[in-house]
């Protein structure tokens, strides 16, 4: 498995030469990129296509591979919306994720698929945004881009038998789950989730999560919550899943070198004490 780390993990505003650097210098094999509005740092939904080939050559300069492309902006347009506005926006993100990700070779693109709310009820998130995910799907399959479907803090696909039942749903080789380890501890055991989505997962998020906190607040480095780190990578190991592990964790307020070498340290240990264990 090779060890990925998000833009995310690095301070607002600090530019992709430095991302890449400091990624590189860590240890690091891969770094997943993010889709901003336009004005943020990297990829928008302005980029041109030579602009999104020109990050990838500068990405091989420093010999960093990209594996997958997130966005936060579908948080601010949901898929799952009563107003079909937001729901036209919510599709134009993805497209653009999907013309970049084609352009720059990037396999799969990572997808929050809705968020419950008082007035967004369970049964028309599930309906809604199956229906627009079948809308993008088309374009997906076409540029043979995945569909990540990740599972978040947005009170949606709240088990994994549902969350595998909802992919199985959109009827696409290209609907798959991009499965984040610490999200579902609150709920759940990650390593259940694993062996119950099985092949369906595309791509893996790390981090960790302290359920002696409990909330949005809980989520820690790795090592230093209560993730059964030996459990995940065995489970991992089973459903044959070898591509990369990406951490997203908050940056640190000071020293953005740091929080990237601390990271990938922690994930050595998790990979090598699992092999350990497994000779």
């Amino acid at each position: 498995m090779l060890k990925g780390i998000n833009q995310w993990c690095y301070p607002e505003g600090t530019s992709l030469e430095d991302v890449f650097t400091y990624s590189k210098e860590a240890g690091f094999d891969a770094v997943e990129l993010n889709l901003y509005h336009a004005g943020g740092i990297g990829l928008t939904m302005d980029t041109t296509p030579g602009e999104a080939e020109a990050i990838v050559k500068l990405a091989l300069s420093y010999g960093m591979q990209l594996r997958s492309l997130s966005t936060g902006l579908l948080w601010q347009s949901p898929l799952s919306s009563p107003d079909a506005d937001v729901r036209e926006q919510a599709r134009r993100i993805i497209l653009k994720q999907i013309e970049l990700a084609a352009i720059m070779g990037i396999d799969t693109v990572l997808v929050v698929p809705g968020s419950v709310s008082q007035e967004v009820s369970y049964d028309d998130c599930y309906k809604r945004s199956q229906e627009e995910l079948n809308k993008v799907l088309e374009e997906a399959e076409k540029q043979k881009v995945t569909i990540g479907i990740e599972n978040v803090w947005n009170k949606f696909l709240l088990s994994p038998l549902e969350m595998a039942r909802y992919i199985d749903e959109l009827q696409s080789e290209y609907a798959k789950a991009y499965f984040d380890v610490g999200n579902v501890l609150q709920f759940g055991y990650p390593e259940q989730w694993i062996r119950i989505l099985g092949k369906r997962i595309k791509k893996v998020h790390v981090k960790d999560f302290s359920t002696k906190v409990g909330n949005i607040t809980g989520f820690v480095p790795l090592l230093a919550g209560d993730v059964n780190w030996s459990a995940v990578m065995e489970a991992l190991e089973e459903i044959g899943y070898d591509d990369v592990l990406t951490a997203e964790l908050s940056p640190y307020a000071i020293g953005p070198k740091q929080l990237p070498i601390d990271t990938a340290r922690h994930m050595d240990v998790i990979l090598s004490a699992h092999t350990k264990v497994k000779n």
